[in-house]
This record gives C-alpha cells, sequence and structure tokens, in this order.
C-alpha cells in the first residue's frame, strides 16, 4: 500500500484510510483554493447585490416612493443586477433586489416598494 499524503502540505497521513488531510487548516486552506476563483465571481455579484439593495433602502422606507433614474445612478445602482422579476397581471415588471423592488415608470422615474410575502 503505498503512503498517503495531506493533500495540502504533503505530509504522511495516520489514521483513517480515507484521510486526506493531517489537519482541520490543511483542510481549509486546500478548500479555499479550491473554490477561490468561483467564490470570487459570487464575491462580486453579492456585492453588487447587496450595494443596490441599500440603495433601494436608504430611498424607500416607507415601503412606497418614487424616485428619478438618474438619483439610482449617481448613488452607484447598477440596473443589471438583481435577484427576481414579478409580472403583474396588468403586464408590469417590477425587479427585485432581495425585498426591494422597483418598477420603471415614465419620464426615466422608478417606482420603489417593499415585498416582504412575495417569498
Amino acid at each position: 500500500m503505498s503512503e498517503r499524503l495531506c493533500l495540502e502540505c504533503g505530509t504522511k497521513l495516520f489514521g483513517r484510510i480515507d484521510k486526506k488531510f493531517c489537519n482541520d487548516n490543511c483542510r481549509s486552506v486546500f478548500n479555499n483554493k479550491t473554490n477561490k476563483i468561483t467564490d470570487d465571481y459570487f464575491r462580486k455579484v453579492n456585492s453588487i447585490l447587496r450595494k443596490n439593495r441599500r440603495i433601494l433602502e436608504k430611498y424607500n422606507p416607507n415601503e412606497k416612493s418614487k424616485i428619478s433614474k438618474e438619483k439610482l445612478l449617481l448613488n452607484g445602482f447598477n440596473f443589471y443586477y438583481y435577484t427576481n422579476i414579478y409580472q403583474t397581471k396588468q403586464g408590469k415588471t417590477y425587479y427585485f433586489v432581495y425585498e426591494h423592488g422597483y418598477l420603471e415608470l415614465e419620464n426615466e422615474e422608478y417606482a420603489l416598494v417593499r415585498k416582504l410575502d412575495y417569498i
């Protein structure tokens, strides 16, 4: 039987036959390296979503309000990132960032809403 080595540091392993790492630190470091590429993408997307949510929350303290597209953009809002879409029976499309949503109106204005029961 060949000698088993830690996948992270190369130390000789003792104990269980299916053991891959010498300790929790090596396991954690190995998994962090393995998942880093994917995690970086998720981290960037989640950062944008959090920023969008903070902006919507800031300008909609009472669950319904209006705001200009310009004001959203000046605050760094990114219209390409949202968590879900809600289509009404009347054909209106609400874009949501978690519980905070927006609906495009006329003249580059947006209606802001907060919906807690859509989950």
